[in-house]
């Protein structure tokens, strides 16, 4: 079983819509469809890092407060409840509207479009760092954990926990894990907000809280359930404007006036003209 992460380069929106279409159909449907999640970065040398992983970075080193876990959750379930206009109907969903709101958890962000993806990797960052969208097939990571074929949703949790020796959330935060206790999964959250629905979110949650999503799964023998989709450095400008050309942006992921109010600053902050990939072309 290979190590390897395969890695290709795309230079266009182009390039990577035929890149991530399948090659044959879905036995199910007959269609162009396979069970693929896709993730933007802005860095192409990042691991995949949740937002605990990365808590009190960059000063410290990743993954050094994940036994914090348990207070910032219990906090948060705390003190929301004034602002929850209904209860939560387990601890699984209070996990996911944390997320949601930014509370850093084991949960990592994914959508089910790969241009949604390529939005957040062309977003702000390092105009000369490469960029990178990241594909997973989380049907072969249910299939290697022994994991049911399906993109769980927060009441199968429970169910997926007694399966792998956990009795609850907070077990599974706080236990004691053995080796064949480790799995990885995708979850889809409930519809909270207009957010979620319009960026197709869904999230992977492990078992591991100690290293990078990556290096789990390659661990695992699943190297080869992950592509890297590379977009040079020299080229996320051509693949903003295409984006902004499809209508993918953040007045229609962030459907409020903070997305409205996103999307006008940013595109009318570019600069007048840039080079991209040797060719001026204007800016979004």
């Amino acid at each position: 079983m290979s190590h390897h992460i395969r890695e290709l380069e795309v230079t266009s929106l182009g390039e990577l819509l035929q890149a991530v279409t399948p090659v044959a159909p879905d036995p199910q449907s007959g269609r162009l469809r396979d069970s693929a999640v896709y993730r933007g970065s802005v860095n192409a040398k990042w691991h995949l890092l949740t937002s605990l992983d990365r808590l009190g970075m960059p000063a410290g080193p990743s993954h050094a407060k994940g036994h914090l876990e348990t207070y910032l959750l219990r906090g948060f379930i705390r003190y929301s409840r004034p602002y929850l206009p209904t209860r939560p109907s387990n601890d699984w969903e209070f996990l996911v509207i944390a997320q949601h709101y930014g509370l850093p958890t084991r949960l990592l962000d994914w959508t089910y479009s790969p241009l949604v993806a390529a939005h957040m990797a062309t977003l702000g960052g390092d105009p000369g760092k490469d960029r990178v969208v990241w594909k997973l097939d989380w049907r072969r990571v249910h299939e290697r954990f022994g994991i049911p074929p399906l993109a769980l949703m927060v009441d199968d949790l429970d169910r997926v926990l007694y399966m792998k020796g956990f009795g609850s959330l907070w077990e599974l935060f706080e236990g004691q894990h053995t080796p064949q206790m480790h799995f990885v999964c995708m979850l889809e959250p409930p519809a909270l907000d207009e957010r979620i629905v319009a960026q197709s979110a869904t999230f992977t949650l492990s078992s591991d809280k100690t290293r990078a999503l990556d290096e789990i799964l390659v661990e695992a023998d699943l190297a080869e359930a992950m592509t890297r989709f590379i977009i040079p450095a020299n080229r996320v400008g051509l693949v903003r404007d295409q984006l902004d050309l499809c209508s993918v942006d953040e007045r229609r992921l962030f459907p409020d006036l903070s997305g409205v109010a996103a999307a006008m600053r940013r595109y009318y902050s570019a600069t007048a003209t840039e080079q991209v990939g040797g060719v001026n072309s204007p800016s979004a």
